[in-house]
């Protein structure tokens, strides 16, 4: 593991093979040169279809290189530091109650102490963007995750779907760290939004790595009405979430400032529908086939599991709502 140390009883067997097998693959497709563009500098659905693209291989590799690609996203956008050759950097920005992390500043530079709970590839990355509370406001710092002061704890994860993500509970113990940004910066540019869309990227590519099963027993079955009713129907929902995801980025190259200040209503659209979109899918893929697949067939029953988990880092009608509340209040002007 990259991280300094660990703490807890750590994964079971299965799920340690699963992140072995992830974290092997990450290094893979980095060092194939995997890079898609940046947002908003004019191929943007290129970006989003690298993304989607990894995604519908494996759910996890894909959480790995989403975060890696927002990250070197989030530097350049804020000026940050230089990245080292070889780095495997990832976004750890949750912020729930039961996890704080607070930065001190002094003479020596900012030091971050607390517990970072979501910390996707917590063993296999060597540097990680982390939000923490400073006396001046929520702030953003690049810490080196090879310091002492870095323990894992990956015990806290017990479901089978997104494991080999390892994502886990990292903390953190007088551990150095570089400032990104000033206060809220990391919430208030506008590639905040822009990024958000590329999870619901990784999301439709999910979605598509489900559907593809049903696809295949579609072909080799042959004409079989209610089967083809669902592949019909699946198919509706994932041109629609393309056509979205297109129609998005072709807005985000436009405006990348967000001069318009769209991008969180967009934002919020395009999360909505590529979650409503991957639940469908699931459930009509489900219901087409069967038990059979998810009893025999590994491939599809990890994609299943995967996307399940993946799918609730959307907060269901409580983002819902936050959108309502956006439209309410443009048509209040």
């Amino acid at each position: 593991m990259s991280a300094s140390g660990t703490v807890g009883t750590g994964p079971g067997r299965a799920a340690a093979a699963a992140v072995d097998g992830t974290a092997a693959a990450f290094r893979a497709l980095l060092a194939e040169g995997w890079s898609p563009p940046r947002p908003g500098a004019g191929a943007t659905l290129t970006r989003w279809r690298a993304l989607a693209a990894v995604a519908e291989r494996d759910l996890s590799l894909a959480r790995l290189a989403e975060g890696h690609a927002d990250a070197l996203a989030v530097l350049t956008e804020l000026d940050g530091p230089p990245v080292r050759p070889g780095s495997r950097l990832g976004v750890w920005a949750a912020e729930p109650p039961d996890g704080q992390v607070t930065a001190t500043s002094s003479a020596d530079g900012w030091r971050l102490d607390g517990r970072k709970r979501w910390c996707s590839g917590a063993g296999s990355l060597t540097a990680a963007l982390v939000t923490a509370s400073a006396e001046d406001g929520r702030r953003l710092f690049l810490l080196d995750l090879r310091h002492p002061g870095v323990a894992v704890d990956a015990s806290p994860w017990v479901n089978a779907g997104m494991a080999g993500a390892e994502t886990a509970d990292v903390h953190l113990r007088d551990v150095p760290a570089v400032p990104v940004g000033g206060p809220r910066a990391y919430l208030d540019r506008p590639g905040f939004w822009h990024g958000g869309i590329g999870v619901a990227a990784v999301w439709a590519g999910g979605a598509r790595g489900v559907a593809a099963a049903l696809h295949d027993a579609a072909v080799r079955r042959g004409p079989d009405p209610l089967r083809d009713a669902a592949l019909g129907a699946v198919d509706v929902v994932l041109a629609g979430l393309d056509s979205a995801l297109q129609v998005a980025a072709a807005e985000v190259d436009a405006d990348p400032l967000d001069a318009a200040g769209e991008a969180q209503l967009r934002a919020q659209r395009v999360r909505a529908l590529a979650a409503r979109a991957g639940e469908e899918v699931l459930g009509v893929v489900g219901r087409a086939l069967g038990a059979g697949p998810l009893a025999h067939d590994a491939g599809h029953a990890a994609r299943v599991a995967d996307l399940t988990v993946y799918l609730r880092q959307h907060h269901g009608e409580r983002d819902v709502a936050a959108l309502g509340a956006l439209v309410r209040e443009r048509g209040s002007r």
